[in-house]
């Protein structure tokens, strides 16, 4: 396989690692994601889905989030919803109140939370996918509430000896390229349902 993927297990849940540098496979990625939201759908009994992108355009290594967002609204996508921009992000000041909507206006919507994230140093510019939420801040040490039933990852700098600026320093061209693969396998899952409902 050209692409390495691992399963590694924390707790119950599953966490598949995509690798953004090596031929990223998107469709993959996408069918992987698209598989986990319709299960979630069912499980929940919830109809629509709502990506949340966090993070802030005002740190290269955090501004994942925002990148995804501003690439997903030009997209124009009919069956996702989109919350977190670079005109708009959402981040470590304005999560709760986000939260507060998701609660209240997306209730019978399915979340996908995306974010950057730490990891260990051979893992920088993997992307990770699983079920279940995500801590938004642990990487620069905030305790923020967990968010999402899907999260989506990119590992954008290592969590050994933790440096506070990490997330200042970090490359952009990582960064975009893991916004790219991410955006453009969300738009292939998009086009899973324009094909499930032509049949």
């Amino acid at each position: 396989m050209s692409i390495w993927e691992q399963i590694a297990f924390r707790g119950s849940r599953e966490i598949y690692y995509y690798d953004t540098k090596n031929d990223f496979a998107e469709n993959d990625f996408a069918a992987r994601l698209y598989q986990l939201i319709c299960r979630e759908q069912k499980n929940r009994k919830k109809d629509g889905v709502v990506l949340l992108c966090i993070g802030t355009d005002r740190s290269t290594g955090d501004s994942l989030g925002p990148l995804i967002g501003y690439k997903l609204k030009s997209r124009e996508l009919k069956n996702l919803e989109v919350l977190g921009t670079l005109e708009k992000p959402v981040h470590a000041m304005n999560l709760e109140t986000y939260q507060t909507i998701l609660k209240f206006r997306y209730s019978n919507h399915v979340i996908v939370a995306i974010d950057a994230s730490v990891g260990n140093m051979e893992h920088i510019g993997y992307v990770t996918l699983g079920q279940g939420s995500l801590k938004p801040g642990l990487g620069v040490s905030k305790e923020l509430r967990a968010v999402g039933d899907i999260f989506i990852t990119g590992i954008v700098g290592s969590c050994k000896g933790y440096d506070p600026l990490m997330l200042q320093s970090t490359r952009l061209s990582i960064v975009m390229r893991m916004a790219d693969c991410i955006s453009k396998s969300i738009g292939i899952v998009e086009n899973f349902w324009e094909t499930a409902s032509l049949l």
